[in-house]
């Protein structure tokens, strides 16, 4: 299945799912890819200002749900073993540059537990990483990632 197909799914995908069919990107995450997505769960987007997801997801703000969906997005099918390597050969912090054109870093802590970075200085906890899809890896995530404003 691909990555929609399985966010479908997901139980503690459903805020997910209902901002992608609202941002009109089914198609373009169900297609060939590959892609590599940082998902937020439920939590993650409870964790926003109360009003600010039924505010996305109005037809008005489709643009702004977008830009922040793509941010979640890599191009590429980076499994969790790929980005160790590649952030162990950057100095241990990888930048990734998302579809929306912003960037995001990757790096672990001495727990061994690897960590999303925005432009908005959120951090996100990767809690399950190398969810393969027939179109690419979804990497869960705790907290929505946020491009600079």
């Amino acid at each position: 299945k691909n990555i929609v197909e399985n966010a479908v799914n997901s139980k503690d995908h459903t805020t997910l799912v209902a901002a992608v069919k609202a941002a009109g990107l089914v198609d373009t995450l169900s297609s060939k890819g590959p892609f590599t997505v940082f998902a937020p769960t439920n939590g993650a987007f409870e964790k926003l200002p109360k009003e600010t997801v039924p505010t996305l997801l109005k037809p008005e703000n489709k643009d702004k749900l977008t830009g922040i969906l793509t941010y979640h997005v890599v191009a590429g099918k980076m499994s969790a073993e790929e980005i160790a390597m590649k952030a162990k050969e950057a100095g241990g912090k990888l930048e990734l540059k998302t579809v929306a054109g912003g960037k995001l870093v990757l790096m672990s802590d001495d727990k061994g537990a690897w960590w999303v970075a925005d432009e908005a200085g959120n951090k996100a906890k990767i809690t399950i990483a190398d969810v393969f899809q027939s179109n690419g890896v979804i990497h869960v995530i705790d907290t929505v990632m946020l491009p600079k404003s």
